[in-house]
């Protein structure tokens, strides 16, 4: 509940809204240090935030069972492997998998879509095919793709929505095919929240594609049944659905799929026999020779607890809680106006919450159309315990889709040579008078959020209103080089 006379004109136009009321209660008991600490978390794209409970039990788990690597048949070790067996199975199941899919656990869906690139038999005649929209770790296959011969081919956005262009797509698609080729897209943007047809699977495995999704940003808020769709090679990340453990990913790989892949190495726990005198080996067959190494064991069943946390609460509550939150601060930004009635917000999406998830990215302009420098932003909601995320976050296709940046801006980036970061690129768009940007502002809501977290976001962003850009005052942190030229998530 909230004192906010604004909180009932909220619920009348989002009556769904009540439905989700135990999450109030959850957030009081198991989310508590965030009304604590007066801070309001939005970057939940970047990561969810790990309840109470969840660290709770797996420290009870540590404390009162006696674990060792998986990779033996002694006691410690087969009490281990029985848990990670049994977080794998949850997990397929959590996804309705388990008939038809390989999990493979990984350090990240980075990780996850790395296996993928250097799998793929990629060569010759062979295609890769990836929407503008996609984060950086899924364009980092175009390099294996090029490096083995392949063609690689990115199919536009439309504008101002960032949905993927669909006649150019099906145009892409619809080309001869003579090799393998992949065709890799986000179920939803993790940079404007786009929810892209999850329809194109079939379409594109009609047309003799194999099809990589990315379900990262997708899966924190919204359930994925892998019965009704059956993508090839599926990505995701569990600190972004549930905060912890961090440092764990999964490869989901549909087995009909699997006979494809052909890794350029082995490693320790991926092989059935080696042997040095004849340089031979024997890869592991499934999930097991995609394993490299020892795997996070101790942090693995941690996933099991998240993902009964989230079940507990329930996958289509908390999307009912997304989709109101979001569309009141989409309506609310839409309405800031200066007083010559320039618009303060440029949002970077579409401007609904149809096809639309709870990640809203955005520029804002003082009343003479000049853009705000999205750092200085950031900075001065940090100062407000607010959390948010600016940067073109791992996804510059959207970006330079969002913001028009052309073949000439591009190329006088590349023109700094080594000193190309994403801080240089906005001093040179600055100085050549362009008003785009290398990034923008992104709030995201996620398990947690409520009323008060939303309105204090639209709150802060009206404290611009008729503000000129000198009076904001100079970035601070542009030598930051972790935050702002590792421009991530």
């Amino acid at each position: 509940m909230t004192s906010d006379p604004r909180y009932n004109q909220f619920l009348a136009a989002h009556p769904n809204y009540p439905s989700t009321s135990h999450i109030d209660a959850l957030r009081q008991s198991d989310y508590a240090r965030l009304d604590q600490a007066n801070h309001v978390y939005l970057d939940y794209t970047g990561a969810s935030l790990y309840s109470d409970s969840q660290v709770e039990k797996h420290l009870d788990l540590l404390r009162t069972n006696i674990f060792g690597n998986p990779h033996s048949a002694n006691p410690t070790s087969l009490a281990m492997t029985s848990l990670v067996e049994s977080t794998r199975q949850k997990t397929l199941a959590y996804f309705n998998a388990q008939d038809n899919y390989h999990l493979v656990f990984t350090q990240n869906a980075s990780g996850a879509l790395k296996l993928i690139g250097e799998s793929f038999p990629f060569e010759p005649g062979s295609q890769f095919l990836a929407t503008c929209d996609n984060h950086n770790s899924v364009n980092g296959i175009r390099e294996y793709a090029r490096k083995k011969g392949a063609q690689v081919t990115y199919s536009p956005l439309t504008s101002p929505d960032l949905r993927i262009d669909q006649n150019t797509l099906h145009q892409n698609l619809s080309t001869p095919k003579t090799k393998e080729r992949l065709f890799a897209f986000p179920a939803q943007s993790n940079y404007s929240g786009v929810k892209h047809p999850l329809s194109l699977i079939k379409e594109a495995q009609q047309q003799g594609w194999r099809v990589l999704l990315d379900a990262a940003a997708y899966v924190p808020t919204n359930p994925l049944n892998l019965s009704e769709i059956d993508p090839d090679f599926v990505s995701i990340s569990f600190y972004k659905m549930f905060g912890y453990p961090a440092g764990l990913g999964a490869l989901l790989i549909k087995k009909s799929s699997l006979d494809i892949l052909c890794r350029p190495w082995f490693a320790g726990g991926t092989v059935n026999f080696t042997t040095v005198q004849q340089q031979h080996h024997i890869l592991s067959h499934g999930e097991a020779g995609f394993e490299d190494g020892t795997i996070n064991y101790l942090g693995i069943p941690a996933i099991a607890i998240g993902l009964d946390h989230l079940t507990k609460i329930g996958i289509e509550t908390i999307r009912t809680r997304i989709h109101c939150l979001t569309s009141h601060i989409l309506t609310q930004l839409s309405q800031l106006r200066h007083d010559n009635h320039q618009p303060l917000v440029k949002l970077h999406g579409p401007a609904t919450t149809d096809m639309r998830g709870g990640t809203i990215t955005f520029n804002l302009y003082d009343p003479a159309n000049q853009r705000l420098d999205y750092r200085r932003i950031e900075e001065l909601a940090g100062q407000q315990n607010l959390s948010l995320r600016t940067g073109c976050f791992c996804n510059p296709g959207a970006n330079e889709s969002a913001e028009g940046l052309n073949d000439h801006d591009i190329r006088a980036g590349i023109s700094l040579g080594a000193e190309l970061n994403l801080p240089n690129f906005v001093k040179l768009m600055d100085a050549n008078g362009t008003n785009k940007s290398a990034g923008a502002v992104r709030a995201s809501l996620g398990v947690a959020s409520n009323f008060a977290d939303a309105q204090k976001l639209i709150d802060f962003i009206a404290t611009f209103l008729n503000r000129q850009r000198h009076t904001l005052g100079e970035v601070t942190v542009e030598d930051d080089t972790c935050r702002v030229i590792r421009d991530s998530s």
